[in-house]
C-alpha cells in the first residue's frame, strides 16, 4: 500500500506500466494499493489454458473423425442400395 499518492501520480503510472501488465492497481482517495499475482498462480492458469485447448483439439478430432465415419456409413449404406 502506497498512501499520500495523488490521482495525477496515479494516471503517470498506469501510463508507464502500460495495459498488458502483471499488476493490478486499485486506487482509492490518495491510496494505492499494487496486487502482483504469485508465480504460482500464473502457472496454474497458464497449464489451465493449455489443458483447454488441449481439451479443444480434441473434441475437434472427435468430432471430424465421427463426420468421417458417418459420411463412411452413408456413402456404404448408398453403394449396397445401388445393388438393388
Amino acid at each position: 500500500m502506497l498512501y499520500d499518492i495523488s490521482w495525477q501520480q496515479f494516471e503517470n503510472l498506469l501510463k508507464d506500466l502500460g495495459e498488458h501488465r502483471a499488476a493490478r492497481l486499485a486506487y482509492d482517495r490518495t491510496t494505492l494499493e499494487i496486487i502482483i499475482p504469485l508465480p504460482e498462480n500464473i502457472i496454474k492458469k497458464s497449464l489451465a489454458l493449455r489443458f483447454k485447448t488441449s481439451l479443444k483439439s480434441w473434441l475437434l478430432q472427435i468430432k471430424i473423425l465421427t463426420l468421417f465415419r458417418f459420411l463412411i456409413l452413408t456413402y456404404s449404406i448408398q453403394n449396397l442400395k445401388s445393388f438393388d
